[in-house]
């Protein structure tokens, strides 16, 4: 094109056709330049992406009843509990799931770990809570590397239990040491944005107290509460929240029963898969993507406890609620007892192999550029969707890289990662 031609001007294409030179100057241009880099830069900032190593479940146990030995101890139960229902569980799934879920359950039960101090331990006086919160410190600190994540869940941020929430989480840090290796805090009954930044605060004079590293606390949220969904002018409490933490809230945990007598839903109808359950956690679910800040789903009350037809009863009930989960894009759930960890392994293991029948032929194919295998031609979002659940299939050890290369050979983890990352030329 000759240099010479002005805005607005008429040019000949190679193909010999007339097209119309843009005549917007050369500042608008520049103008709208910065404009874009400016969103761009404030999108990246607040929307750097998912943050893997995500645990599938997050196990509370009363502060007051907690030992160095309950990954043991939860090992133990929950073995018994899958020697004794070993063929209801092959009903649920298959031999080679169920080998898995024994091996791990033996192993590494216990993925993230929360010893609670609110409503699982209740009031019991500043003299036991302070003897329970250093001992605390110390199982925390002493709890095998297999515990990835740990920590404790405080009272709230509420005008009568803060100062109580603030020494616990002190004599926590005191009996442990330090900071233990994976420590988070929950804070319970989350109602309003400005409780984060109370929380911020309150880490920000706590490391400046004990000498930590700035950042080095982290908190999570438990979204039990309709107005932490929604705000009074109808914004989501739980986005304004994320954005207002200073990259401080690692995670969104719903409470089920506390969000569901707040919305005055009758007990018997009180459940994980309820519609008012949906919504709450379809609002987390965007509020979070792309933060980096995990959503964990609910718990069940429903124990495996009692005859053969309650805990038959029991245990399909909570494989299903975890399936559902799974399903809806739910990766993390509250365990309450032993007996949930079988549930939550099988379910979890059985969802990801299952999902790995399919993602793997067509992440195969959108790296051979074959888009004639089964009428479906992925785009790189889908591709980056695909390879992102196959590598949490990997991360859990639903199944091992050996497995994907059987059926690809091209889908090492490298080019998994490079998917999910969307690093790999589009097709």
């Amino acid at each position: 094109m000759s240099q010479d031609i002005q805005d607005g001007t008429d040019i000949e294409s190679d193909a010999g056709v007339a097209v119309s030179r843009p005549a917007l100057s050369p500042q608008f241009l520049d103008t709208v330049a910065g404009r874009v880099r400016a969103v761009d830069t404030e999108l990246a900032r607040n929307y750097p992406g998912d943050r893997p190593g995500q645990p599938i479940h997050t196990a509370y146990v009363c502060a007051a009843d907690a030992s160095k030995e309950l990954p043991h101890e939860w090992s133990a139960a929950a073995m018994e509990l899958t020697d004794d229902h070993i063929d209801l569980l092959a009903e649920l799934a298959d031999t080679d799931v169920l080998a898995r879920v024994r091996d791990v359950l033996q192993h590494r039960p216990i993925q993230d770990l929360r010893l609670d101090f609110e409503d699982g331990y209740g009031t019991r006086g500043d003299t036991a809570e302070d003897r329970d919160a250093v001992r605390a410190g110390q199982i925390l600190n002493a709890l095998p590397a297999t515990v990835a994540g740990r920590g404790v869940r405080l009272k709230g941020l509420t005008g009568n239990e803060w100062r109580r929430a603030l020494r616990t989480l002190e004599l926590v840090l005191d009996g442990a040491g330090g900071v233990p290796t994976g420590f988070v805090f929950t804070v319970p009954k989350f109602r309003a944005a400005d409780q984060v930044d109370i929380a911020v605060q309150l880490c920000t004079a706590l490391e400046s107290a004990h000498g930590l590293s700035p950042g080095t606390l982290r908190f999570e949220l438990q979204i039990e509460s309709p107005q932490a969904v929604i705000a009074t002018d109808g914004t989501a409490t739980v986005a304004r929240a994320i954005h207002r933490s200073a990259g401080r809230c690692s995670g969104l945990h719903y409470g089920t029963y506390d969000y569901s007598a707040a919305c005055g839903i009758s007990p018997q109808f009180q459940a994980l898969d309820h519609p008012a359950a949906d919504h709450a956690k379809s609002v987390m679910q965007a509020a979070a993507a792309q933060t980096g800040v995990w959503v964990c789903d609910g718990s069940t009350q429903v124990l495996p406890v009692g005859d053969e037809d309650q805990m038959a009863a029991a245990v399909t009930r909570h494989y299903r609620l975890v399936t559902r989960s799974l399903q809806r894009g739910y990766y993390q759930g509250w365990d309450m007892h032993p007996g949930h960890l079988v549930t939550r392994w099988l379910a979890t293991y059985a969802f990801f192999r299952t999902a790995k029948r399919v993602a793997v032929p067509r992440l195969d194919a959108y790296l051979r550029r074959n888009t004639a295998r089964g009428g479906i031609v992925d785009e790189p979002a889908t591709a980056q969707a695909l390879a992102t659940v196959v590598l949490r299939g990997l991360d859990c050890g639903a199944f091992g890289p050996d497995d994907i290369e059987a059926m690809a050979p091209a889908l090492t983890v490298d080019v998994l990662t490079a998917l999910r990352e969307r690093i790999l030329p589009k097709p």
